[in-house]
């Protein structure tokens, strides 16, 4: 009696089209944007895995495929496309291209009265690991510290920090969207403001160097597109970075944006507040530094980030090591030209 059962490499012949069809659907799906579906948003989220499942798809299919019909080449068009729109998206941030804020040079970088460093983290803040973040922070010893979803507990957890960054903004919240800021340098004009949501703060000041010029630094932690019983978009545009992007682009630089944005830097939204503020993202040219999430080995993307005007330049951009967050800590410094 002949054999009706189908062979391992058919059913992995027709596993593999079924998997390059849906990521090609997934990579059309996900150039739509301004659409009040929060599944479609998160498509942009992870297009550096995107774009290695269809590259690996083709490949497969390439190596698979014996009968070359209108079909198979019309998946193999397909995948290319959607290898080729992945890549149009993710490559700016790798080595492969040049940077769009440019490295400080040996006697910028050396001149400290005019260089600025900072660490940010999200905190996670049913995270309990103070110990670790604080001792990161201590190597690191960064001229200002960010920390985001801070409660009444974090700020107690870390006031420590107070007696080496004797400058202070702080705002705990009890709904993930709170933040402290600790600077060596002084603040001027420090404020916080409140954008899209009445209770989700951002942070406006300026910052005083110890040459005695000053940056203007904003950070931002919006809310996120995905459904959440804390505050989030729920079918409304995301109109925070927008407003700040108006913002940076009304005041005289140099300028530094920082924080969680809840957003990858190859978004629509992202791209509109870069160019509102005319702003670069420290990631162009030097690689992608996917902060979150910190507890996955494959799903990981950019979601803090670092943005500043033309008159700075970069000293050094590093990950730092996990501390029990679902973020690793950004640590950024900078150079006034």
């Amino acid at each position: 009696m002949p054999n009706s059962l189908p062979s391992f490499r058919t059913i992995c012949y027709y596993v593999l089209v079924g998997i390059a069809t849906l990521t090609i659907l997934v990579t059309l799906l996900s150039l739509l944007h301004n659409i009040p579906i929060w599944w479609i948003k998160v498509l942009d989220f992870p297009r550096p895995q995107f774009l290695g499942l269809a590259l690996l798809c083709l490949l497969l299919f390439v190596w698979l495929e014996r009968r070359w019909t209108v079909g198979a080449w019309a998946l193999v068009v397909g995948l290319v496309t959607a290898v080729g729109w992945q890549a149009y998206f993710v490559l700016p941030y790798t080595p492969l291209f040049s940077p769009t804020l440019v490295d400080a040079t040996p006697a910028q970088a050396a001149d400290t009265a005019n260089t600025v460093s900072l660490l940010q983290a999200n905190v996670l803040m049913k995270n309990r690991n103070v110990a670790d973040l604080l001792t990161i922070i201590r190597k690191a010893d960064p001229d200002i510290v960010l920390l985001e979803e801070t409660n009444k507990w974090w700020e107690r957890a870390v006031v420590s920090l107070e007696k080496t960054y004797p400058y202070q903004l702080k705002h705990p919240l009890p709904d993930t969207y709170g933040m402290l800021l600790y600077s060596k340098f002084p603040l001027q004009s420090p404020e916080t403001r409140f954008f899209q949501h009445p209770n989700v703060p951002s942070f406006h000041t300026r910052v005083q160097l110890p040459s005695g010029r000053f940056i203007n630094l904003h950070t931002e932690h919006p809310v996120p597109p995905v459904p959440s019983k804390h505050p989030y978009n729920k079918h409304e545009k995301e109109e925070e970075m927008l407003e700040v992007g108006d913002l940076v682009d009304s005041e005289s630089p140099p300028t530094l944006v920082v924080g969680d944005f809840n957003d990858v830097a190859w978004s629509n939204t992202s791209r509109l507040f870069q160019a509102k503020g005319r702003l670069n993202d420290v990631r162009v040219g030097r690689g992608l530094y996917p902060t979150f999430d910190a507890k996955s080995v494959f799903m990981r993307w950019p979601l803090d980030h670092v943005y500043a005007t033309d008159e700075l330049r970069v000293v050094q951009l590093q990950r730092l090591n996990s501390f029990g967050s679902d973020h690793f800590p950004l640590y950024i410094e900078l150079a006034l030209q």
